[in-house]
């Protein structure tokens, strides 16, 4: 079993920056492709990023450029740099684990996190 925590989320203005963090325990993560997707009121779970035990990073098409997903397996602990964040990625972002399959596809996910409200005010 991994538990996953994630943090770092708030209320910042439209154009600024926030860190999120997830913290595994229970399990290594070095063996697990990680994933950030993110929830708004009525919506569907979507892809945010994604990062492979081998380094490889996965972009959602609304945060490329903005966003960077990165690891410390050191740490157990898997990050997502927000930058020029806009009111539309207002949301609920969940950290998952995967042991394996296509890291844009929540379905690939074993494990969750319970999540961090993210708001962004114009």
């Amino acid at each position: 079993q991994v538990q996953l925590v994630e943090s770092g989320g708030g209320l910042v203005q439209a154009g600024g920056s926030l860190r999120l963090s997830c913290v595994a325990s229970g399990r290594t993560l070095s063996s697990y492709a990680m994933g950030w997707f993110r929830q708004a009121p009525g919506k569907e779970r979507e892809f945010v990023a994604a990062i492979s035990y081998g380094g490889t990073t996965y972009y959602g098409d609304s945060v490329k450029g903005r966003f960077t997903i990165s690891r410390d397996n050191a740490k157990n602990t898997v990050y997502l740099q927000m930058n020029s964040l806009k009111p539309e990625d207002t949301a609920v972002y969940y950290c998952a684990a995967a042991i394996s399959g296509n890291a844009y596809w929540r379905g690939s996910y074993n494990y969750w996190g319970q999540g961090t409200q993210v708001t962004v005010s114009s």
